[in-house]
C-alpha cells in the first residue's frame, strides 16, 4: 500500500487566529471518533510538542508534526502517510493547524502556515470560529478566509463560544448566506480547557490522570455539539494520497553498523519534547533505543553508548532533577556522544536558577521574563557527533531561559552572525530544536559515533 494511492479520509482543523479553540476541537474529535471504534491518526502543523501529547492521549497512537520549515515541504505528504500508516492504517486523519489559517513563517508569506500544509496534503479545512461578541459579521470573516487563498477549501465551520440559541441561529443563517455549512456549535457554558503555564499547555506526561479526564470531557463535548457524521463526510472528500510513505530506513540509508549500540533517549515529565520520528530514525540507523527518565531513573540504561536529551520543562522539576545525584554524576562523566536540545542544554549545565544540574557543560542558566521564539536558519559551526561543520539546518527556538555564557568557544551553530550553543568533546548542546526527518543523517552519524 505504501506506493499505491490511498484514499485516506482527512481534514485540517484551523481558525482565523490563535485562541479560537483548535486544540479543543481537534483533541475532542480524535477522542470522539476513537470512541466510535475508528482508528484515528493525529497530526499537528508546526513545531509544537505539547498539543501532540494531548492528541496521542485521545487517539491512542503517537501525535506527529507536519512542519514544512523543519522537514521540507516535499516530506509533508509522505510523513502524513507514514504517521497514518503505523502501527496500523488509520480510518481517518485529523490535522490541527497552528496560529491563524494563513499565518506562516515570518517574512515568508504562507510558507509553513496551516493553509500551506492543507494544500500539500490536499485536505479540506474545518474552521473553528470564536463567535464572542460577533454576529452576522462572522460570515464575512469566513468568506474572507476562504477567498484569501482559493487553493484552500474550507468545507465547514464549528462555532465556538456561542452565547445563546438565538445567537446560534443568527450565525447559522449568516453562514448559510455564503454557502458554508455549520457542522457544530459549542456554547460558552460547556467549554473544557487544559491548564496552561509560561510556555503553553501543561504537557500530558506531567498530569496523566488529569489529562485523561480532560480528554474524556472533550470527547463528551464534541459528541454533544458537533455533527460527527458530517465531519467524516467532509474528511472523505479528500482525494487519494499519491505520495509514497516516508520510510526511516530509506531516509538514513539503512543500519550504520553490524551491532546495535544502545542510544538512551530521555523522557518523563521533565523531558517531554521529542518527535516520534527521532526514535524511528535511530532504530532504522541500527540503534537500540532505550528510554530513561532523569527524574526517577538512578542510572542510564544498561550498555548506553550515546544519549539524546530533548526539550521540556526542567525549570519546573529542578529540585527533583538535582535530587537524582547518581544519574547526574553518571552524565557528568559520560564520555559517549550526547545530543541535547533546550531542556537538555539546561540539564547538562552546572546550575539552573541556582539549583545544581549535571555539570557536564560549564554554563549556568536562569529563567527570564522574555520569550525567545521563532524559526531559525542555522549552520553547524563545529564538527560534532550529529553534524559536520558547515551543514545547514532549519530549526526553532522556544524558551524563557538564558545561559551564561551564551555559547562556548566551539559553538554548536551560527545564525544571525553569532555563535549559539556548545560543542564540548562529544557533546552537542543548544537551544535549537530540530526535526531529524529533515536531516536524517544526524541520526546516522550519532549511531556511527556510538558504534565507535
Amino acid at each position: 500500500m505504501v506506493n499505491q494511492p490511498w484514499a485516506l479520509p482527512r481534514l485540517v482543523v484551523a481558525a482565523p487566529a490563535s485562541g479560537h479553540g483548535k486544540t479543543t476541537l481537534a483533541t475532542g474529535l480524535l477522542a470522539a471518533l476513537r470512541r466510535r471504534g475508528l482508528t484515528v491518526s493525529p497530526h499537528k502543523v508546526g513545531p509544537d510538542y505539547i498539543d501532540p501529547g494531548y492528541h496521542a492521549l485521545a487517539a491512542g497512537r503517537p501525535g506527529r508534526n507536519l512542519d514544512p520549515w523543519l522537514v521540507g515541504e516535499e516530506r509533508i505528504a509522505p510523513l502524513l502517510r507514514h504517521g497514518a500508516g503505523v502501527p496500523t492504517p488509520a480510518d481517518v486523519a485529523i490535522v490541527e493547524g497552528v496560529m491563524g489559517l494563513h499565518d506562516g513563517a515570518v517574512g515568508r508569506g504562507a510558507y509553513a502556515s496551516t493553509a500551506h500544509v492543507a494544500r500539500l496534503i490536499d485536505a479540506p479545512v474545518l474552521l473553528v470560529l470564536d463567535t464572542t461578541a460577533q454576529g452576522r459579521s462572522a460570515a464575512a470573516l469566513v468568506l474572507g478566509m476562504r477567498a484569501f487563498d482559493p487553493g484552500v477549501r474550507i468545507g465547514g465551520v464549528v462555532l465556538n463560544r456561542v452565547g445563546s440559541p438565538r445567537h446560534e441561529t443568527l450565525l447559522r443563517d449568516a453562514l448559510a448566506e455564503v454557502g458554508v455549512p455549520v457542522l457544530g456549535a459549542v456554547t460558552r457554558a460547556v467549554e473544557v480547557a487544559a491548564p496552561a503555564r509560561h510556555l503553553g499547555l501543561v504537557p500530558v506526561a506531567e498530569r496523566a490522570p488529569e489529562s485523561l479526564a480532560v480528554v474524556a470531557a472533550l470527547a463528551d463535548l464534541i459528541e454533544s455539539t458537533v455533527d460527527l457524521d458530517a465531519v467524516l463526510d467532509l474528511a472523505r472528500t479528500a482525494p487519494p494520497l499519491t505520495a509514497p510513505a516516508w520510510d526511516p530506513v530509506t531516509a538514513v540509508g539503512g543500519p550504520a553498523g553490524g551491532h546495535r549500540p544502545v542510544v538512551a533517549l530521555a523522557g518523563g515529565p521533565a523531558f517531554t519534547f521529542s518527535y516520534a520520528e527521532t526514535a524511528e530514525l535511530l532504530a532504522a540507523a541500527g540503534a537500540t533505543v532505550a528510554r530513561f527518565d532523569p527524574l526517577r531513573d538512578p542510572a542510564l540504561p544498561a550498555g548506553t553508548r550515546a544519549v539524546v536529551i530533548g526539550g521540556g520543562f526542567p525549570e519546573v522539576h529542578a529540585e527533583a532533577l538535582t535530587g537524582n545525584t547518581a544519574l547526574r554524576a553518571e552524565l557528568a562523566d559520560f564520555d559517549g556522544p550526547v545530543v541535547a536540545e533546550c531542556a537538555g542544554l539546561l540539564y547538562l549545565g552546572t546550575a539552573l536558577d541556582g539549583v545544581p544540574m549535571c555539570g557536564r557543560l560549564a554554563h549556568t542558566a536562569r529563567m527570564t521574563g522574555r520569550l525567545t521564539l521563532g524559526y531559525r536558519e542555522a549552520v553547524a559551526a563545529t564538527d560534532s557527533p550529529p553534524h559536520r561543520a558547515g551543514d545547514p539546518v532549519r530549526g526553532h527556538e522556544f524558551h524563557r531561559t538564558v545561559t551564561d555564557p551564551g555559547h562556548g568557544d566551539r559553538p554548536a551553530w551560527r545564525w544571525d552572525g553569532t555563535g549559539h550553543g556548545f560543542v564540548d568533546g562529544r557533546v552537542h548542546a543548544s537551544y535549537l530544536h530540530t526535526h531529524w526527518a529533515g536531516q536524517p543523517l544526524a541520526a546516522r552519524r550519532l549511531v556511527e559515533a556510538a558504534s565507535r
